[in-house]
C-alpha cells in the first residue's frame, strides 16, 4: 500500500508539529520544526561557516603551496570568488522554491532524483562532520599561542600536550551541540555575537595592514633580525597554476550552503534565504579580499614566498613584525572566535541533512525526531556530533587534519556542480516545483549562470583531484579522492538498503521524491 508521507509513527515522534509559515509556532501535521530564524540569524549561519582561521594562514601559505603565485594571490582570489558565487545564486535559485531543512537533499532529490540527492549530500555530511572535528581540534593551538603570548607559559604548555588538547576540543564540539539542541533561540543568540566580535578582531588587521606599508615592514624587518626584504624568484606562473591557486582559494567560501539546510526554520523562507545565501557571500568575499589586500599591503610578497618556503606562516606572525604584542594577541584571538563560530553553524547544517533523510525515510527514521518543545532534531544532532567526535581523535592520531580538509572539498564541490545541475533539470522532470523559482525568474539566465557554474566548478574539481592524485603521500589511505570514492560507496549500499525497503512495504517512491516534505 502507499504509506502517507512521513509515516504514523514518525509523525507521533515529531509531535505532530510542523511550522505554519512567519510566526514559527508549530502547525498540525507538518515536521517539529519551527520557523524562528530571522534573516541575520540565516546570514549569520552562512558567515561562520564560511570564515575561519583559514583566512589567516591560507593567503600567505599559498606561496608554498603554488610557488609560481608570487604577487598574484588577490587576482587568484577574486577569480576564486566567481564560481562560489554562481554556486551561490544557484542555491539561491532552488531555496526561494524548496525552502526545506536538508536544502541540498531536498534540492537534488526533487530535481534529479532521490539517488543523487541522498549520495551527494551523504558525501557533503561526511566531509563536513569531519570538518567539524578538525576544527575543534585546530581551535587548542590558537588557545596556546595566545596564552603564551601573555606569559602564561604553563598554561601555554599544558594546551600542548595530547589529552588535554583532545579533551578540550570534545568539550568545546559538545558545547555547541548542547547550544544547537537547546533551540534556535539559544543558537541565534551565539552565533550573532560571535560573528561580531570576529569581525571587530579581524578589523584590526584591515586597518593595521592598510596603516603600514613594505617600508615599515621593511625597518622593522631590518630591526629585528638584521636583514633585508629578500629578493624572490618563483617560478612562471602559467594558466594551470593559476587555476591550482583559484582552486585552493575557492574552498575558503565553502558554507554558504549551511542557510539553506536550515530552510525548514527560516521565517518568511522564500525570501529570506535567497538574501541570506546572498548576503553572506558578498560580505565574506568582500572581507577575504580586503583581509588578504591588507596583509599584503604591508608585508612584500617576496618576503612572505621567501619565508614560505621553508616554515608555516601566519597573517597574524607576520603583521606582528610592525603591530605591538598586545594587538598580535587580539589578531590571533579573532582567529581562534573565528574558528570556534564554525562549529555551531555546522553542527546546524549536517544535522539537517540527517533530519532531511529521515522524513523521506531512506534513513532510519527515530532520526528525524524532534523535541516537542525545544523544536530542534536531537537525535540528528548527536550523531552527527558523534561523528566529528570521532575526527578530533582521529586528527591527534594521525598527527594530520588536511586530509579531512581535502576530503570536504571533493565533496563541497561535487556538490556544487550538483545544485548547478538540479536548477536545470528541476523545470523538466518538475515543472510545479520550478514554478515558484523567485531568483533569476527568466530560463535563459538561469541556464547561463548553472552552465558556466557546470564549467568553473568541474575545472576546479579536475585540479583538485590531479593534485591529490599525484601528491607524494606514504599511502593510498592519505589521498582523499579514493577515501570520497569509499563515502559514495557506503552512502550507495545505505541508499539501496533503505530504497528497498520503502518499495517492499508498498510506498510509492517516484511520487515521495516528486513531492517537497512537509513544513
Amino acid at each position: 500500500m502507499d504509506v502517507p508521507r512521513g509515516g504514523g509513527s514518525l509523525t507521533t515522534a515529531n509531535g505532530g508539529a510542523g511550522a505554519n509559515g512567519d510566526n514559527g509556532a508549530p502547525g498540525a501535521g507538518g515536521t517539529g520544526l519551527a520557523r524562528q530564524l530571522g534573516l541575520w540569524g540565516l546570514a549569520a549561519t552562512g558567515i561562520c561557516s564560511m570564515l575561519g582561521a583559514g583566512i589567516n594562514v591560507v593567503p600567505v601559505m599559498i606561496q608554498r603551496s603554488v610557488p609560481a603565485i608570487g604577487e598574484n594571490v588577490l587576482p587568484a582570489f577574486a577569480f576564486g570568488a566567481f564560481p562560489a558565487v554562481l554556486a551561490g545564486l544557484a542555491y539561491a535559485i532552488l531555496a526561494s522554491a524548496m525552502p526545506r531543512a536538508g536544502g541540498s537533499y531536498v534540492f537534488a532529490s526533487r530535481a534529479l532524483g532521490p539517488y543523487w540527492g541522498f549520495v551527494a549530500s551523504f558525501s557533503q555530511w561526511f566531509g563536513l562532520s569531519i570538518v567539524i572535528g578538525v576544527v575543534s581540534y585546530l581551535v587548542v593551538p590558537f588557545l596556546r599561542d595566545i596564552a603564551g603570548a601573555l606569559g602564561m607559559a604553563g598554561v601555554a604548555g599544558a594546551l600542548d600536550t595530547g589529552p588535554v588538547r583532545v579533551g578540550l576540543a570534545l568539550a568545546l564540539l559538545w558545547t555547541f551541540a548542547w547550544v544547537n539542541l537547546r533551540g534556535l533561540k539559544a543558537y541565534e543568540r551565539t552565533v550573532v555575537p560571535l560573528m561580531i566580535v570576529m569581525f571587530a578582531l579581524g578589523a584590526i588587521v584591515i586597518v593595521a595592514g592598510f596603516s603600514f606599508d613594505q617600508a615599515d615592514f621593511a625597518a622593522a624587518l631590518l630591526a629585528q633580525e638584521g636583514v633585508q626584504v629578500p629578493v624572490a624568484a618563483p617560478p612562471p606562473l602559467g594558466p594551470a597554476g593559476f587555476l591550482a591557486a583559484a582552486a585552493l582559494l575557492f574552498a575558503s567560501f565553502v558554507g554558504f550552503d549551511a542557510i539553506a539546510q536550515a530552510g525548514g526554520e527560516a521565517r518568511n523562507p522564500n525570501r529570506a534565504l535567497p538574501l541570506a545565501i546572498g548576503l553572506a557571500v558578498f560580505i565574506v568575499g568582500a572581507y577575504y579580499l580586503l583581509f588578504t589586500a591588507a596583509v599584503y599591503h604591508t608585508v612584500p610578497w617576496e618576503f612572505v614566498w621567501a619565508r614560505a618556503q621553508e616554515q608555516d606562516l601566519t597573517a597574524p606572525g607576520l603583521l606582528g613584525y610592525v603591530l605591538p604584542p598586545g594587538w598580535t594577541v587580539a589578531i590571533v584571538a579573532g582567529a581562534a572566535i573565528a574558528l570556534i563560530n564554525d562549529l555551531p553553524a555546522m553542527i546546524l547544517s549536517v544535522s539537517r541533512l540527517v533530519f532531511a533523510w529521515a522524513e523521506d525515510r531512506i534513513f532510519p527514521s527515530g532520526l528525524a525526531r524532534v523535541h516537542p518543545t525545544l523544536h530542534t532534531p536531537h537525535a540528528a544532532i548527536l550523531l552527527s556530533t558523534a561523528l566529528a567526535s570521532v575526527a578530533i581523535l582521529g586528527s591527534e592520531w594521525a598527527g594530520d587534519f588536511f586530509l579531512g580538509v581535502d576530503l570536504m572539498v571533493t565533496s563541497m564541490l561535487v556538490n556544487f556542480i550538483i545544485m548547478c545541475l538540479s536548477v536545470l533539470v528541476l523545470p523538466r522532470r518538475n515543472p510545479e516545483i520550478a514554478a515558484n523559482f523567485r531568483v533569476l525568474s527568466r530560463p535563459a539566465l538561469r541556464t547561463c549562470v548553472c552552465v558556466a557554474g557546470i564549467v568553473l566548478l568541474g575545472a576546479f574539481l579536475v585540479t583538485h583531484t590531479w593534485k591529490d592524485l599525484t601528491a607524494d603521500v606514504a599511502a593510498w589511505y592519505f589521498r582523499s579522492t579514493p577515501l570520497w570514492i569509499g563515502v559514495m560507496a557506503l552512502g550507495s549500499l545505505i541508499y539501496v538498503r533503505k530504497m528497498g525497503t520503502l518499495r517492499a512495504s508498498g510506498v510509492d517512491v517516484d511520487r515521495l521524491f516528486r513531492e517537497l516534505p512537509p513544513e
